[in-house]
């Protein structure tokens, strides 16, 4: 995951005022009103953005469920101040695909069991996205270590690596005209 952003980058004449800034998040420009510049992505994607799908739990970036893309990094939303996002490309999972429509990594996500409690389950998906997006046909290894950042503690971690091998068997199938 990227490193967080650095307060400074905000200004030092802003910290502990209330502002209002706009984010660009899963492709709509979304106005945050009266806002902390110390509020966290997390936070104002939940709590002022109205958009659930991110969780937070540990709120140290230990565990993952906050995960999102910030210019197609995965990042944890609660180590990243909101105000920095701002000029960037947010996506949660709420916008990685159609409402109604499940991506390829949702579907394979069901399919092959990999859902249990929900609540890793985002960040797990952001992350998948963010890897096939970078590396089409990842190893087992490389799945594992780019879920590392991702904490389960309901279905193991067999089935979830099951769901990425899927994807991208899927994906090189789409791409090669479902040759083998």
């Amino acid at each position: 995951m990227s490193p967080t952003p650095d307060a400074g980058e905000i200004g030092a004449d802003h910290v502990g005022t209330n502002q209002i800034y706009v984010l660009h998040v899963n492709g709509q420009d979304r106005e945050v009103r009266d806002a902390w510049v110390g509020e966290s992505l997390l936070y104002v994607l939940r709590e002022r953005l109205g958009l659930m799908g991110s969780k937070g739990a540990c709120e140290q970036g230990e565990c993952g469920s906050c995960s999102v893309l910030v210019d197609d990094e995965l990042v944890c939303g609660c180590l990243v101040l909101a105000a920095t996002a701002v000029g960037q490309r947010i996506v949660t999972i709420e916008g990685i695909a159609p409402v109604g429509a499940p991506s390829d990594v949702q579907q394979a996500f069901v399919d092959a069991g990999a859902v249990q409690c929900g609540f890793c389950t985002p960040g797990l998906i952001m992350a998948t996205h963010a890897l096939l997006d970078r590396s089409p046909e990842p190893t087992e290894y490389e799945i594992r270590e780019e879920l590392s950042g991702n904490v389960c503690r309901c279905t193991g971690y067999g089935r979830i690596i099951d769901a990425v091998q899927r994807v991208a068997v899927a994906r090189r199938g789409a791409t090669s005209g479902g040759a083998s």
